[in-house]
């Protein structure tokens, strides 16, 4: 049995680490078990699963590429741990602090992995640019959410594109749920409910979002948004739907476990994101039968189903909210087949990312 790292910022209930469970749970765990590197020390939504299933969990201190007791502790981690040959590494650009490390330590098998098509255009942007450029330097493998996930963060087309795959049969639409879940949310069963999963976070772009909805109370004014997730952004979010008067109306849910149940509380999926790799939601949320409005910003490939359509971020709040309401019309329907013939079902890549490993371990350490 390969134990392999898999080096992450934390260990909740994020699309990323969400992605990864999935895998993890569907591995053949006597031939490929996980062990995870994180950089948080609180304890996570994932950990006593994670552990159930034989994982490690180790903890360094919130990256800092120039902070001496960082470096040193990373180092250190690796010298302690010789037993790994393979890392795969999570942290998008800043991927090559992890990868040179264990260059340095003589981990021979070092996997970058891109999450996303682009980065917040914030002071750390350059800092990002940096420390991406290396990732070639370093990684001897490179693996991509999306084609255009791996093309922004590589600059070649040399990567295997592993996508965010789930267990679609438990998306599957069911009106009793999606009746059962409203009465728990206290929300009526005649609401028009429009919905997002996803962090707090800029690229998500949720003030938008409350502006559409905004729009859309005046068109239709028995309707609701439900934000699941959590974020450094939660807190401002609030203030803006508090002071839109728009309080009554938004429900924030924090990190759920149920989100394939919340899915089916919704009429609408909205993401109307600056930049994705490949939402692990959009995803669900099409499994889940849902109508799916998108930005332009979201590689166009996460479109399984025909009920999705992408609007630019140039467009009004108003042109936003007519879509939506016009997408309301669209009948809820069992998308299982198309999300397992579009190669998002985990059973099927699971396979592919064990197969992938083992052809590794075949191939570069035996």
């Amino acid at each position: 049995m390969e134990r392999i790292l898999q080096v992450v910022t934390n260990t909740g209930r994020g699309g990323l680490e969400t992605m990864l469970m999935n895998y993890y749970r569907n591995i053949d765990r006597s031939k490929i078990q996980f062990d995870f590197l994180r950089h948080r020390s609180d304890h996570e939504a994932y950990d006593d699963e994670m552990r159930s299933l034989g994982a490690n969990i180790y903890e360094l201190p919130r990256m800092n590429p120039f902070s001496k007791s960082y470096l040193s502790r990373l180092d250190f981690f690796f010298k302690s741990h010789p037993e790994y040959r393979i890392v795969h590494v999570h942290q998008d650009c800043m991927s090559s602090v992890i990868l040179k490390a264990a260059d340095k330590n003589g981990v021979p098998i070092r996997i970058a992995h891109s999450h996303s098509s682009s980065q917040d255009k914030n002071l750390k942007y350059p800092l990002k640019l940096y420390f991406r450029s290396k990732i070639g330097k370093y990684a001897t493998h490179l693996l991509a959410c999306s084609d255009k996930a791996g093309e922004w963060m590589f600059k070649t087309d040399g990567f295997y594109v592993l996508k965010n795959a789930i267990n679609a049969q438990q998306y599957i639409y069911s009106e009793q749920v999606s009746l059962s879940k409203r009465a728990e949310l206290g929300i009526n069963k005649d609401a028009f409910v429009i919905g997002l999963i996803a962090r707090f976070a800029a690229a998500k772009n949720h003030s938008f979002l409350i502006d559409i909805f905004g729009a859309l109370k005046k068109r239709f004014e028995n309707s609701k948004l439900l934000l699941i997730g959590d974020g450094e952004l939660r807190e401002s979010i609030q203030s803006k739907v508090k002071s839109m008067g728009l309080d009554g109306d938004v429900i924030f849910t924090g990190v759920r476990g149920d989100v394939n149940e919340l899915l089916q509380a919704m009429n609408v999926f909205v993401m109307p994101s600056i930049y994705e790799g490949l939402p692990l939601s959009i995803i669900e949320a099409q499994a889940a039968g849902l109508p799916c409005l998108i930005s332009t910003g979201i590689p166009i490939e996460c479109a399984i189903t025909e009920n999705v359509k992408a609007l630019s971020l140039k467009e009004s709040v108003d042109a936003w909210s007519e879509q939506i309401l016009e997408m309301a019309k669209i009948p809820r329907i069992n998308t299982y087949s198309q999300i397992s013939a579009a190669g998002f079902d985990i059973c099927e890549n699971a396979k592919k990312m064990q197969e992938l490993y083992l052809n590794i371990i075949n191939k570069e350490l035996n």
